[in-house]
């Protein structure tokens, strides 16, 4: 992804469509996805990942985006930063308890774990993320998706 400059363009970005059930056609086109990191800049390497994004890019730059996009129909929150920066209070205690909790976040939200190879332990973990909640997702995707075309 850092070399081709494409985000999503990794094998994060293959399991995130596969998903939502999309294509890259699809995901990369801007009148249906809109692609906003909580970071505009990669924050390095931790000792178990990388490093959370950089605090001063969500509140400086997302309101400025979301005011120029007038028909967001629905924001994916991917992760934990992103969960605990919208959801605010309404977060639960851990990422897993949020993503349980997707519906109380629905329409405007829906809380994703990181599509990362390094969560894979969480997924087997978590069996019914891909049983339950994937096809709720890919539900609420196709409904827009049908809306928007």
């Amino acid at each position: 992804m850092h070399q081709s400059k494409i985000p999503w363009d990794d094998q994060s970005g293959i399991q995130l469509r596969k998903w939502l059930n999309v294509s890259p056609n699809q995901f990369y086109d801007p009148k249906l996805f809109a692609i906003i990191p909580m970071g505009f800049c990669y924050p390095g390497k931790g000792k178990s990942g990388d490093l959370p994004p950089r605090k001063v890019c969500a509140p400086n730059w997302h309101d400025k985006l979301f005011q120029k996009m007038n028909s967001i129909q629905m924001i994916l929150l991917i992760g934990q930063y992103a969960q605990k920066y919208y959801l605010r209070e309404r977060v639960k205690v851990t990422l897993t308890e949020t993503v349980k909790s997707y519906k109380n976040y629905l329409p405007k939200y829906f809380a994703l774990p990181h599509p990362s190879p390094r969560n894979r332990i969480w997924l087997k973990k978590n069996p019914w993320f891909l049983e339950n909640i994937i096809p709720e997702l890919q539900k609420e995707v196709h409904l827009i998706l049908s809306e928007t075309i």
